[in-house]
């Protein structure tokens, strides 16, 4: 599972390098995005405004919103996998929804990991290479979305959510989350639609457990 969302996201890398680069940045720009960044939503949220032209500060805002939710992904991460010294800090770089959803789909904790390192570091190296592809290439790709390059990664990340889908809650949530996002698109500044969508879902979450906690609670006065 790892090494197929690997390839998958990294090819969305030579969409981001040929965007990039028509945005204005240079090669080694794009570059530097991908290596230090690392977060795609974030990448082409940066990109996006730097092409409509925005200034960096509005760019960076953007990308910053986008962000958040690789710190959300690091705490459970963190606690799951436990990394010890150096590997902790590589963790937190290779972090991100990919690598992420791939060791929350895995029940054995060797899985977990095996799958967390896989994902984040095939992801992290093809990404690089890719992006370095397409920001080469540049104008020789034409429009990135003809390759369908621009949903390689949204597939990926679907296929992933796909077999956790497998009760009416987890449905109704991913339904009740994507229509809002969607709702939100044209209504708020590029970041923010998917964070309504965490609130939204850690809401759920925080309810569902209080719930839980009361029925607990409950349960023990009748006994």
């Amino acid at each position: 599972m790892g090494l197929s969302i690997s390839v998958a996201t990294g090819l969305y890398g030579i969409s981001f390098g040929a965007l990039a680069v028509a945005a204005g940045l240079s090669v080694w720009q794009a570059m530097a995005l991908s290596a230090l960044m690392f977060t795609g939503g974030s990448q082409f949220a940066f990109i996006g405004v730097i092409a409509g032209g925005g200034a960096g500060s509005a760019a960076l805002g953007a990308a910053t919103l986008l962000g958040v939710r690789n710190a959300v992904y690091g705490m459970q991460m963190n606690r799951m996998l436990q990394p010890k010294g150096w590997r902790k800090y590589l963790a937190a770089q290779v972090t991100i929804d990919e690598s992420a959803a791939t060791a929350s789909g895995q029940i054995d904790a060797a899985e977990q990991r095996r799958g967390f390192w896989t994902a984040g570091v095939g992801v992290f190296v093809l990404w690089n290479v890719f992006t370095f592809l397409g920001a080469w290439l540049g104008d020789a790709l034409g429009d990135p979305r003809q390759w369908g390059l621009d949903g390689a990664a949204v597939a990926a990340f679907l296929g992933l959510l796909w077999p956790r889908l497998q009760q009416r809650e987890p449905v109704a949530l991913a339904v009740l989350c994507g229509v809002l996002t969607a709702l939100a698109v044209p209504l708020l500044a590029p970041g923010l639609p998917i964070l309504v969508a965490a609130v939204v879902g850690a809401a759920w979450g925080w309810w569902r457990s209080a719930v839980a906690r009361t029925d607990g609670l409950s349960a023990k006065e009748a006994v």
